[in-house]
């Protein structure tokens, strides 16, 4: 079982939006805006409680590509990779971000979990190409170099944090 302090917080939320099966969707996503990501455990316990089998639960987690059954970093980043982003260098880009933060293919998360990145195929802004949002914020025109800027500011704004 998982520490009582998560327990109480599942248990918020599941009293928010009760345990009616037809919830379970504003459940996993509160989950989620909690944790980052939908840990096993939590979804276990979100079974037992609500009378839903864990295969239904974990069957909704992986259907929604919104949702993650992998922890998440604090700043989620999400490189365009569509046709306008793409033709203006946006691998480049993704690339300077794995050099930075050490990410592999199959790795997105940093380590201590701040940064996550991921590719999308649009994200909307194809005037400002190449972009990427970080958590939702849009950086559009960016090159490498931008890109690591970027970083560094975060970075410096999470150190002053500490």
């Amino acid at each position: 079982m998982f520490i009582l302090e998560a327990k109480e917080d599942v248990d918020s939320i599941l009293s928010k939006y009760g345990k009616d099966q037809s919830s379970i969707i504003s459940i996993l996503q509160e989950i989620q805006k909690e944790y980052r990501y939908l840990p096993q455990e939590v979804l276990e316990y979100v079974s037992q409680e609500m009378k839903i089998s864990s295969a239904k639960i974990y069957g909704i987690a992986t259907f929604y590509e919104f949702f993650s059954l992998e922890p998440k970093g604090k700043y989620i980043i999400k490189i365009c990779d569509g046709t306008a982003c793409h033709v203006r260098k946006s691998i480049p880009i993704l690339e300077a971000l794995r050099k930075e933060l050490s990410l592999t293919d199959g790795k997105n998360t940093t380590d201590d979990l701040m940064f996550t990145v991921e590719t999308v195929s649009c994200l909307g802004a194809c005037g400002l190409a190449p972009v990427l949002t970080i958590n939702e914020k849009v950086y559009g025109s960016m090159t490498p170099e931008k890109t690591v800027e970027v970083l560094n500011q975060i970075r410096e704004e999470c150190n002053n944090e500490n």
